[in-house]
């Protein structure tokens, strides 16, 4: 089994020279170069500001941006009901709708600029896990109609009979698609927009970790590395997400990070599955897989707070795999890695300033990627002077979670709804 990511593996060769010296001065600098850091920085090119710079600790997508299963789809972490609850149905309804534009933000993006992403227009497929339950298919249904009244969301309902014609596999009952989404894979996505804010005259570095953010007399920032180098900016947007560590200490005691887990398989010369979507399924910890064009089948799942070594990995989620597919019992595991998605409390993206030019995004809660591109979107928008940050963001704040303490509570809350949902397995 290879110690690399699948990703890692098949991605083109691109790199990024770190930062060197101190003679740099930029309009704005963003910290990360994952999706919310290569977003805002695009975003801020396409509104004019072209002195733009990234830096990356590591290289860019190392993170749960280079990592995650590669779904690209409306909505947050947070489900759409509780938004509803929280803001009022208008104001609920503009922050679903950014997430949705934001799909076809990024689709335009890979198609402007002819990024090779390996993009599946294949939609998103939700699978109804509790098959023999007749609550279970009516919750869906209701889902279903729930969305499409309140939000214009049209979501398909799929018969189990149907089911069962794209996936070989009795683990199901029926389904609802959700047509506007696509998978691809996410770090060759992540690489190109590097190299599209590269060429457009934007400063992309690698290796380039910010040890430390210091505010100068008058006006701007010092951003200094762990390398001695230093960079000056006007306005800084710090999107670290859970690789953040403790730079900024009121960001990092506000989000958690939890660690996911992805395998993929080597080539199948029989593939289960018969249809292009991604596909989820309607548990608390789900699991998530898609055929990739290669013929293997990448599969992820589990939440934990606990990172593990990859042959763990591909023990813990090959059992899962085979509890739907037992059929490829004899299958190799090729690929396993896991990542680190950061979490609010309240499951919403954090984004906003810790000070005048000191901007944040994270907390993307392991639906990030089109999130990510709204989170760049307001941003750019703020920074640019065109439009202040929505109101609605200032509900979903910096809230505590309490360290080590948030931790174990949130481990205690993810097994105790795991253990929920197989009791109702077994019930019905």
């Amino acid at each position: 089994m290879q110690t690399q990511t699948y990703y890692a593996a098949t991605a083109p060769s691109l790199s990024f020279a770190p930062l060197a010296g101190e003679h740099h001065a930029v309009e704005v600098a963003v910290l990360g170069g994952g999706f919310a850091g290569l977003a805002t920085a695009r975003g801020l090119q396409e509104r004019g500001i072209a002195s733009v710079a990234v830096l990356e600790a590591q290289t860019i997508g190392n993170g749960a941006s280079g990592r995650n299963g590669g779904f690209v789809f409306g909505g947050y972490s947070r489900d759409a009901v509780d938004l509803v609850n929280d803001l009022g149905l208008g104001p609920a309804r503009e922050l679903y709708a950014r997430s949705r534009e934001a799909v076809a933000l990024i689709r335009s993006r890979i198609d402007a600029h002819a990024i090779a992403c390996d993009k599946v227009e294949g939609g998103a497929l939700l699978v109804n896990w509790f098959r023999h339950s007749v609550h279970a298919e009516r919750q869906l249904r209701d889902q279903a109609r729930w969305l499409r009244e309140h939000f214009g969301v049209v979501w398909d309902e799929i018969a189990p009979a149907q089911v069962r014609e794209w996936l070989d596999t009795e683990r199901y009952g029926g389904a609802l698609l959700e047509r506007d989404a696509f998978h691809f894979h996410p770090l060759k996505y992540a690489l190109g927009l590097a190299r599209v804010i590269d060429q457009a005259g934007g400063r992309v570095y690698e290796h380039s970790p910010v040890m430390a953010v210091d505010r100068q007399p008058g006006d701007g920032f010092v951003l200094r590395t762990g390398h001695g180098a230093a960079i000056r900016a006007a306005q800084v947007v710090v999107a670290g997400g859970a690789y953040l560590k403790s730079l900024l200490p009121a960001l990092t005691g506000a989000r958690l990070p939890i660690a996911t887990y992805v395998i993929a398989t080597e080539p199948l010369v029989h593939a289960p599955i018969r249809t292009a979507s991604a596909l989820y399924d309607n548990r608390f910890a789900f699991d998530y897989y898609r055929m990739l064009p290669d013929r293997r089948l990448l599969w992820g799942g589990r939440i934990s707070i606990q990172e593990r070594d990859p042959a763990r990995i591909a023990q813990m989620l090959q059992a899962d795999l085979l509890k739907v597919y037992p059929q490829l019992a004899g299958v190799r595991i090729e690929h396993a890695w896991g990542g680190l998605m950061s979490y609010a409390r309240h499951k919403m993206p954090q984004i906003g300033q810790l000070a005048p030019g000191l901007w944040f995004a994270q907390a993307f809660g392991g639906h990030g990627v089109a999130p990510t591109t709204v989170a760049g979107e307001w941003l750019a928008d703020a920074i640019s002077g065109r439009a202040d940050l929505p109101a609605a963001l200032q509900r979903y704040g910096l809230t505590p979670v309490f360290g080590q303490a948030g931790l174990l509570a949130a481990q205690a809350s993810y097994s105790w709804a795991e253990l929920r949902d197989a009791l109702r397995e077994r019930l019905t």
